[in-house]
């Protein structure tokens, strides 16, 4: 289950939902697999590492804003959006996690991203 929370600069909690990591072939097709997912690897000072400690260090040293993921939202969500066929060929055979619900999350989370852009994401997974 992914849980994402959107928090204003005064901690309160603006946005939050989960959804099924059984997208996250989908979400990396599209090209958002990182900003639902793994938002700390958009940062520019990111390396990719094998070592867990030092991606978990990495993780927990940053402060990922909204607005920094906005426009990966958008591109992966008109990518989606303009093929739904290829998408739909991700769908999870077991029924959790397909094209027609993934839909509506993302466009659901970019809508609480455009409203509230300089809010902190936090990703629990």
């Amino acid at each position: 289950v992914h849980l994402v929370k959107v928090i204003d600069g005064e901690n309160q909690e603006v946005y939050w939902s989960n959804i099924t990591h059984n997208l996250t072939d989908m979400a990396e097709a599209a090209g958002i697999y990182e900003a639902l997912w793994r938002p700390y690897r958009l940062k520019e000072n990111y390396v990719p590492t094998e070592d867990y400690d030092k991606e978990l260090d990495f993780e927990d040293s940053v402060q990922v804003l909204v607005e920094e993921i906005i426009p990966v939202l958008r591109k992966g969500l008109d990518n989606l959006l303009s093929r739904p066929k290829y998408f739909e060929s991700f769908n999870s055979p077991n029924g959790w996690g397909t094209y027609k619900h993934f839909i509506p999350f993302v466009k659901d989370y970019l809508n609480a991203c455009e409203l509230n852009p300089k809010a902190t994401v936090m990703v629990w997974r």
